[in-house]
Formats: C-alpha cells, sequence, structure tokens
C-alpha cells in the first residue's frame, strides 16, 4: 500500500468519482443510525423510509443500502480499462502490470480481513467482506480486461450460469430438517419454498463451502454458519458484477459520442432490471444481496449502469459539475475512507463527548440525538479527506 498523487484531473471521469463518492457517503452516513431516529418517532413515514432505505433487507428485495457493495465492486470494472490504458501509455510491461494485479488482490483480501477482525481476540478469517470480495475475484478481472468484449460478455454468462446450477443442483435439507441450527428460525418470515428454498439461509451450496473452508483456519470457535447468511464463494457473482463494470468502462473508453455512451448504459441498465426481476418473478432464482445471487448481480448491476449514466450524462456530457466537489473529496480517497469508517467513527465520537458533553448532540432533542453526533462524526472524516485532497494525498492498493 502506498501514497500516490492523482493522475491529472483530465484522465479522470468526475462522474465515476462522484458515484464513488456517494456510495462511500451512505456507507459512512451509518453513523447517523436512523433506525434508532425512526424508533424514537415509529408514526413518521418519512423516518421510516429512510431508516429501511438505511438497512439491508432481510433477504429478498433490495433497498439503497443494499446497492452500496455492489456499485462499489462495479466502478472498480468501470475504472479497469482507464487504469489498463494510462499503465501502457506510462510504458508499464503486461508481466509487471499482472504482478501488480496479483499483489493488489492479496492486499485487498487480507485488508477485509484485517477490519473484520477489529474486537475480536484473534484473527477472524471471513472473505465476506467488500474488499475480501473484490481481492478474491480482482486478478480473474485484470486478465479479462485485456480479452475483446465478446470473451467479457461469455465470462459473464459462464460465471452467472455456473453460479445458478451449482445451487440449483445442491439438494435441499431433508424434512424435518432444524433451520434454527443455521440461524433460520421456523418462524422466520423470509423462509424461500419450493424451487426457490435452494437460495434459503445457510442451507445452501455455499453455506456449506463455508462449513468447511471457515474452519481450516483457527478460530475462536468453530463455524457453523454466518448469522447474515453472507457467504465467501459470493465473490462468484461479485466478479460478474465487475465484468458489468468492466463493460461499461469499456463503453465510457470507446469512440461511441457521448450520448452513444449515454443510451448504451440507460439501455442496459433498463434491461438487466427487467432480467433479473422476470428471473425473480418466475421463481428462477430470487433476487438476494446477501448470498448475490445471479439475478441480484443482474438486476442491482442494471441499478449501477442506469446510475453511472445519469451521472455521466449530468456531469461530463452537460459539465454540470460544481456541486460534485464534496462527494469527489470522498470518492478520489475512497480506499481511505472505506478504512476509516471502521477504525475512526468510535474515537471520533468519544473525544466530542468528552470535550463537548453528551448533552451537545441533545440539542434537537432525543429521537435527533444519533443525527446532531453522525453529522459531527461525518463532517470530521470529510475534513480530513479535504485535507488529504489538498494535499493531492491519495491511498491505493
Amino acid at each position: 500500500m502506498n501514497v500516490e498523487s492523482a493522475p491529472a484531473p483530465g484522465k479522470r471521469l468526475t462522474s465515476l468519482d462522484t458515484y464513488r463518492g456517494f456510495v462511500m457517503f451512505l456507507m459512512v452516513a451509518e453513523v447517523w443510525h436512523l433506525s434508532r431516529v425512526a424508533h424514537m418517532l415509529p408514526e413518521s413515514g418519512f423516518w421510516n423510509f429512510l431508516a429501511h432505505h438505511q438497512s439491508h433487507v432481510p433477504w429478498t428485495g433490495c433497498s439503497l443500502h443494499d446497492l452500496i457493495q455492489p456499485s462499489f465492486s462495479f466502478m472498480v470494472g468501470v475504472a479497469l480499462p482507464f487504469s489498463i490504458a494510462s499503465r501502457l501509455a506510462r510504458g508499464h510491461t503486461f508481466a509487471f502490470m499482472n504482478l501488480h494485479a496479483l499483489w493488489r488482490a492479496f492486499l485487498l483480501v487480507i485488508l477485509g480481513v484485517f477490519l473484520r477482525s477489529m474486537g475480536h481476540s484473534q484473527t477472524y478469517f471471513t472473505f465476506e467482506d467488500t474488499l475480501s470480495q473484490i481481492g478474491l475475484g480482482y486478478w480473474l478481472l485484470f486478465m479479462l480486461g485485456f480479452r475483446p468484449v465478446r470473451d467479457q460478455w461469455i465470462a459473464l454468462a459462464l460465471i452467472l450460469a455456473g453460479y445458478w446450477l451449482a445451487f440449483a443442483l445442491y439438494p435441499l435439507p431433508a424434512p424435518g430438517f432444524d433451520t434454527a441450527s443455521v440461524g433460520a428460525p421456523p418462524d422466520w418470515p423470509h423462509q424461500l419454498s419450493g424451487f426457490a428454498a435452494h437460495w434459503n439461509k445457510n442451507t445452501n451450496f455455499a453455506s456449506a463451502f463455508d462449513q468447511w473452508l471457515l474452519n481450516l483456519f483457527p478460530r475462536e470457535k468453530p463455524f457453523v454458519y454466518n448469522g447474515g447468511g453472507y457467504l465467501t464463494l459470493s465473490f462468484i457473482p461479485t466478479l460478474g458484477t465487475m465484468i458489468m463494470g468492466l463493460l461499461a468502462g469499456g463503453v465510457l473508453r470507446s469512440e461511441r459520442t457521448p450520448m452513444g455512451k449515454v443510451r448504451w448504459l440507460a439501455i442496459a441498465g433498463g434491461a438487466s432490471l427487467l432480467i433479473g426481476l422476470i428471473m425473480h418473478w418466475l421463481g428462477i432464482c430470487p433476487i438476494v444481496k446477501r448470498i448475490w445471487t445471479p439475478s441480484w448481480t443482474i438486476f442491482s448491476g442494471g441499478w449501477c449502469f442506469l446510475i453511472l449514466g445519469g451521472l455521466y450524462l449530468i456531469i461530463d456530457v452537460w459539465d454540470f459539475k460544481r456541486w460534485t466537489y464534496p462527494l469527489v473529496v470522498i470518492g478520489m480517497n475512497s480506499i481511505a475512507i472505506y478504512c476509516m469508517s471502521w477504525m475512526l467513527p468510535g474515537f471520533i465520537l468519544d473525544s466530542l463527548r468528552i470535550h463537548l458533553g453528551s448533552d451537545f448532540f441533545l440539542m434537537f432533542g432525543k429521537p435527533y440525538e444519533t443525527l446532531v453526533s453522525g453529522t459531527c462524526v461525518i463532517l470530521i472524516l470529510w475534513l480530513i479527506l479535504f485535507w488529504m485532497h489538498r494535499r493531492k494525498l491519495y491511498l491505493k492498493i
């Protein structure tokens, strides 16, 4: 890991930095704890709506918060064609770039494990963190970056079809199986039935794989199941999300007209949303972010295409970009803010309580306490990033 100067501004897509900054802001904004505000104001539809979209859905479906990880993964793919072109222009050989890609993949996996180990008595070997998931598939993505677009589409189709088939062929639990033993009590309202049961929580193909893999590592206690249903093998369809980003990045680097690029992203986005929903409605494959089902890859990728296309149109085509600066400051240092969001909010909040007193956060009443404290934390984190941005200090892997 090193600290580098940013590339020349003209070589960057402001829309991509803005999108990345918006996604990282949504992640950091968890310090607002909107679910607590909604709990204190149960009759407010406004706060309940916001709380829903700052939480992951229990199983099937989608909220705004669920789009953070696919967006981050998607943008890794979008940036890759620009990165490869820039490195080739600087005279980097394929062998050098290949080694760098392997090193980057390793660091991403290790950094994810490190962040997930915070608060544990020993290294907590788990690989569902966003960074680990990206790292596990990054080298394959890099290799696809040198292949024709046709091969990228074929790889995407094979990944999603193969992952769907692995779940579909894995046997369902025997009748009478105690689902509570894997974190899904019988009265849990999100259990799927029929063919869709192949994608139920912790009784699927990839959860069985984790029960083998994760117990190969030293642990505080044997691994039985992940409480949220998250899976190591989700990196495979996550690679599919990154390939969708790679395809979008290729379009943005192409000789198409600016409006031609926008149309491509809009059509790809609309078609992906429709395909994902049809797969869900027909019972072929449910949309489940937590286990990154193929239908989720396609559905969430559709949103990513549309968001990127909209931002590209507004910012890079219409040149309406003054408003983007606060988000660009975050987006250009995405690894830094990702790490800070894990390590600093508690320290900042404790320090503010020491120096300002706990009553300071009650200035608008108890229901809004976390809004005030969270806003203070977000502002301090942004000022750190602003200081780094002004000095052209960017954390890169």
